[in-house]
């Protein structure tokens, strides 16, 4: 199995929490032959994603990324 870790320093534990739970759609929606956690620790978001294959893992971390930089860009406009 193939894994990353991805670990983000956000400026206030209310800004990592949003992030969190923006995501939680997406993680109970599973991107086949995966599987994605994440976990707060005050400032620090973690997400953990493993994969059967080294394509899957790729897709995966890709829309997890571009979801967490959405959510970041909307949170910037508003």
């Amino acid at each position: 199995m193939k894994s990353a870790r991805f670990i983000f320093n956000f400026d206030s534990e209310k800004e990592a929490k949003i992030i969190a739970e923006t995501l939680h759609p997406e993680i109970k929606h599973n991107i086949p032959k995966t599987n994605v956690e994440i976990s707060l620790s005050g400032c620090k978001f973690s997400l953990h994603i493993e994969a059967n294959d080294l394509s899957s893992l790729r897709a995966a971390c890709n829309s997890y990324l571009r979801w967490i930089n959405t959510a970041l860009n909307v949170k910037k406009t508003v």
